[in-house]
This record gives C-alpha cells, structure tokens and sequence, in this order.
C-alpha cells in the first residue's frame, strides 16, 4: 500500500491549484465537515526520495489557527489592572472558528507518514506552519515535517517544490510568535489605559466603545499629525528671483537664474540691476551629451502599493487584495516580497513569450524576443524567499475584473519595462553669464522611447530644442525680470508618501503596511480626501463611532477603497491630533507616536531570524521599554488628558 501524505496550504485556492497540478487533473474532492470553505483533494503523486509514490490528501487552512488571549481573570477593564498584564499569562488556543480545520488536519495526520506544508514563503506563513504541524502533532506525533518553497502557482514551479522540500525555519516561527505576544500585550495594556482614561472625560469620548493602540498604527498615525501640524504652522515667506528670456530662431529660450531664488528683496535688486548694467550676456559653456532614463528595478511590494495608488485609482490595501487574488489564480508571482533583482538564472524570455497574445503589448513584447531584450537592472534587496513580482501566465484583459485588470496590466507592463532597454536622448546646455550671474538653459531630444512605449506609468517628453549658440558669443537678452512671489506650503501626506515614510523607518513589513494604514482609517483616527483635501490647517470631525481595532487576521476579507481619479490626502481627525499630541506631551524619551520603538521591535525580530537572539529575551527587553513608557504615561496622564479636551472638545483655545 502506497504510503500517505499531508500536505496543507494556507489558503483555499492554492491547495486547489497545488492539487490539480500535482494529479494532473486526476483528484477526488471531499468536503470537511464544519467549514464550507476547505475541502480534502485526494489524488496519487511520486514524490522525491525517500517517499516515492503515495496517496496524497491536500487540504488548507484560512490563515492562522490560533489566536492568543488573557486568562479570564484578566477580561475586566480597570486601569489598576493594566500593568498586571505585562507579566499576565498568555494562552494560546485554537480559534473557535478554526476547530473544525484544525479538526480535520489532526485526523489526516493519524494516518499519514509525513506532513508536506505549503503556507506562503514568509515569516508569518512559516508561523501558520507550525499551527498546521501542531495539529498533525496531536494526531500523529511522530510524524515527519516539510515545507514546500514555492512563489506562483505556475505548474513546473510546484512540481519543483513538491520534489525539493526543506524544514519549517523555527526561527522565524520564533519571531513571529514573539511579535503576536507583545502586540496582544501592548495592545490591550495602551488600549484599555487609553479608552479607560478618555472616556471618563465624558461627552463624545464617553460614547466611544474603544479608542484602541497599535504599536505600528501609532506612529503611522503620528506621521500623519506631524505633515498635518507642516501644513497648520506654515508662514509663507517672499521671495525674489531674476528671469531671463531670448528669442532666437523664433524660439524663446529661458535662461534660469544658478541662485534660483533670494529671501533679500534688496539683494536681488542690486544683482538685477547689475544685469541690466552689464546689457550684453556672453555664453560661457555648451554642452551637448547623451543622456539616458533609466527603466524601473523589478517590482517589490511597497512599489506596488505606492506606484497602485498613485495610477491604478486605489488605495494600497484594495491593490494588495487584488495582486493577492491573481497570485491565487495563478495569473502573477507572490504579491509580498521584498526583492527587486531577478536571479541570473531565470528564464524570463519565457515569461515575455507568454505576453506575445495581448493585443495591447503582445507586439511590444514579440519586440524584446526578436533582439530587444535586454537584462533587467538588479536592486540592492533580496528577500532570499521571492522575486520580484512578475506575471507568471498570460491572460486575457477581458477574464478579469476592472480592477484586476489594472493590476495585472500594471505588473506585466512593468515587467516588460524591466527587460527594455533605457530611453535615450540627448541633452544640450546652454550657460550664460549676465551682469557677473550665471544662468543656464537646458533642451531635451528623446532619441529612442525603448521601454517607455509599454510603460506609460513614467514620462520622458522632448522639450522645444534650443537654436544654435557659440561659445564666446554675445548677445542682449531680450527680456530681463525681476519676479517676486513665496514659499508654498507643503500638502497633506498622500498614501505613496506615508508608504514611503513607513519603509523607511521600519514600520510593519512590506505586506502589512496597507493594513496599517487601513487600520487608522476604520478607527477613525484619520480621513481621507481626494485632490486639495480640506482648509489648510483644520483637523477633520471625527464623523461616526470607531469600531472596535484588533489586529486583522490573515486569510480573512480584504477591505480597501476605490479612491477615484485622484490621489488621496490623509487628513487626522480631532481625537487623531489630540492623541498624538497628548502622548508627544508627556515627554517620553521614545514616544508611542515615534517610529523608534517599532523599528527596534523589527531590527530584534531579524535578529531572531538570524540566530542572534532567543525569542524571551526580545519579548523581555521589549516588554521593559514599554513598562517604563506606561509608568511615566500614568505619572503624567494629565497631558493626554489635557490634548483632548483642546482638540476634541475645543476647551483652552487652538
């Protein structure tokens, strides 16, 4: 008799996909008693050595098994019971909703030989992982563990991962379990203090179920107040500059002043008059040089999420679920990656050829085959565990949803960008000196579009070309100005500049910063809006109730927005400025708006990663920063207290 294996996926639609390539075609389907959603694919396969053939079950979760939680003597909300909690036991069980899976994965273990886990290749798959090899545990503990490493679910790359398993990676099931902790913990401690503490200020407070932290939502919310607070405080100043103009050949050349611009009225006079003085210009260099825009790096996930909401009119957790729902269709690689350089070896010729087909860039990419091909450039990040994103397999534009559509022209059409050449041209300088100040102006001619004719997210565009100069010559400008006119005051952070804000500083992942962000929107704590966005300098109304602000659990509904045409503003509301403003007050030496905390939090869990650093002592260290952040938090509650009362009730003027 044919030995059996397990093997489970993280979703659904990847074990189905897995399943069917992995039989064939051949597979009987079975449903799961208590979950309408999972099914067991029963089919025969030959594995590697030492298993051979065998008769596979295939099965999935719906992300994580097990959720954390307080013993029940910790369930009642009081502020003198909030620092219990950092040294509260946690207990870790299956999710009620998640038995009947967990159920069904420990009774196929009984009689399987080994278990072959096929959850995403990431630290929090790896952790679902160990979910998955805990239930089988309980029905067969000896049973032997693989994880299958896979990207797409193209069908030669899953019958190359079912044939080379590797081990779970304990460490980063380590961090990651160490990273749920400290979030229940300082999640429920900051939370119950916050709510508890502003609620008894009454009025609207008082009507609010729950006004929750997160360790990543705070400062994501703090950049937010502290663009918000550019655009309040800003005072514009004057300015002054000096404009040049000559016609010749019937064009109008503009020369630009080298200084720019002066915050000296008085000074830009006497330089101006100096020019004026002088009459004659006389051109000092001219340079004429090719010149180049260099195609875009491989795609990465903040990439996508960024470059989504700018041009694909949505907000980056809506293009992360539909780059999620390709993936699980098969039609593009894993949407979460960190990489943005392609491995040497990879067959990318392969991957255009498929896009031949499509009648709006199938000719373009029948172009790269016939000798226009060229090497992608390679980034500085590699993720070891993807490549860049990428369109595995091609499908027609009319299969697919309008926003899937977007997406997935977006990512073929980077892609196909990615093996072009670079735009060419040729620019020419011109400079001048004039009264003892130099000007210069410069022309633009696009030689060659090369990768900008599949790419039309980037724009390169001729300038009028200047006429003929000489060095040496002189001439007399025929127009000289001195302009006046001011500063202009920054905008409201749009989505791609928070993205960007958070990459930096290290705030969540790659995959988990459109949750954040969506997270400070459901709890109301920032507004978006679209073009100018509000008045300059006025916090938005808090509108309705906020809801109650867990962590958002992996495998469940994706909620994102259609934004529009335009970009969206973030715009913080009145109980968003208030908290920011309290914490900040209170004088922390690392305050919970910051990005500092968190970003050590994640330095800590690549180090765990690494074997550098156990899995207790990051929480213990993390836990003792935080203890010392609540302590001087109770001892000066007053400020946050304070902040509220300005902002949300308009008490004390501002």
């Amino acid at each position: 008799m044919a030995p059996k294996i397990l093997c489970v996926a993280e979703k659904p639609s990847i074990a189905k996909s897995v399943a069917n390539h992995l039989s064939g075609g051949h597979v009987h389907a079975r449903n799961v008693p208590g979950n309408q959603y999972v099914k067991n694919y029963e089919f025969d396969f030959a594995f590697g050595p030492p298993w051979g053939n065998c008769s596979v079950t295939m099965t999935s979760v719906l992300g994580h098994l097990t959720s954390n939680d307080f013993p029940t003597q910790y369930k009642k909300w009081q502020i003198s019971t909030c620092r219990e909690l950092f040294d509260a036991p946690v207990i870790t069980r299956v999710a009620e909703d998640k038995e009947p899976i967990a159920r069904n994965i420990t009774q196929q273990a009984r009689y399987s030989k080994a278990l072959f886990i096929w959850t995403d290749c990431d630290r929090e798959g790896e952790h679902i992982g160990s979910e998955v090899r805990q239930a089988a545990v309980e029905g067969k503990p000896g049973i032997e563990v693989k994880r299958a490493i896979f990207s797409n679910t193209e069908r030669a790359h899953v019958l190359r991962a079912a044939q080379n398993p590797v081990p779970l990676d304990d460490r980063q099931v380590s961090a990651v379990a160490a990273r749920i902790e400290l979030d229940l913990r300082l999640g429920v401690i900051f939370t119950r203090f916050t709510t508890l503490t502003l609620q008894a200020l009454g009025g609207e407070l008082a009507e609010q179920r729950i006004i929750s932290y997160g360790s990543c939502q705070f400062p994501t919310l703090g950049f937010v107040v502290d663009r918000y607070f550019r655009v309040k405080n800003f005072v514009a100043e004057k300015l002054w500059s000096i404009k040049l103009m000559h016609r010749r050949e019937d064009i109008d050349v503009n020369f630009a002043w080298r200084r720019h611009r002066l915050f000296d009225r008085m000074t830009v006079v006497i330089l101006f008059e100096r020019c004026l003085a002088a009459r004659h210009a006389k051109v000092t260099k001219l340079l004429k040089k090719p010149t180049s825009k260099w195609k875009p790096l491989p795609l990465t996930t903040v990439e996508l999420q960024k470059l989504g909401s700018r041009f694909l009119r949505m907000d980056s957790q809506r293009v992360m679920k539909v780059a999620e729902d390709l993936y699980n269709k098969g039609w593009i690689s894993y949407p979460r990656t960190e990489t943005d350089q392609f491995d040497k070896g990879m067959d990318l010729t392969r991957l255009i050829e498929r896009q031949t087909q499509d009648n709006a860039w199938g000719e373009y990419a029948q172009g790269l085959l016939n000798g226009a091909f060229q090497q992608p450039r390679g980034g500085r990040n590699n993720d070891q565990a993807h490549p860049p994103i990428h369109p595995v397999n091609y499908v027609a534009q009319g299969s697919l949803g309008d926003d899937e559509r977007r997406v997935y022209e977006f990512v073929v059409r980077r892609f196909l960008a990615c093996c072009s050449d670079d735009a060419k041209g040729e620019s020419t300088t011109v400079e001048i000196e004039y009264g003892g100040e130099l000007f210069a102006a410069t022309g633009l001619l696009v030689l060659g579009k090369n990768y900008l004719l599949v790419y039309p997210y980037d724009k390169w565009e001729s300038s009028q070309q200047l006429p003929h100069f000489t060095v040496g010559e002189t001439f007399e400008p025929t127009e000289a100005n001195m302009t006046e006119g001011e500063t202009g005051a920054p905008g409201y952070l749009t989505e791609p500049e928070l993205i960007s804000l958070m990459d930096a500083n290290g705030i969540g992942t790659d995959a988990t910063m459109a949750e954040h962000i969506a997270k400070i929107k459901e709890r109301e704590y920032v507004m978006t809006q679209g073009g100018g966005g509000a008045a300059q300098g006025e916090a938005a109304g808090r509108g309705g109730r906020g809801g109650r602000g867990g962590r958002g659990g992996r495998g469940g509904r994706g909620g994102g927005e259609r934004s529009g045409g335009s970009i969206q503003h973030f715009i913080p509301t009145t109980l968003g400025v208030a908290l920011i403003e309290g914490y900040d007050s209170i004088g922390l030496d690392t305050s919970l708006s910051k990005p500092f905390l968190r970003k050590e939090m994640e330095i800590k869990m690549k180090e765990i990663c690494a074997g550098r650093k156990s899995r207790n002592d990051f929480v213990q260290e993390t836990l003792e920063q935080y203890r010392d952040v609540f302590v001087r938090t109770q001892q000066q509650v007053e400020l946050l207290r304070a902040a509220c009362r300005k902002y949300v009730f308009g008490e004390g003027g501002g």
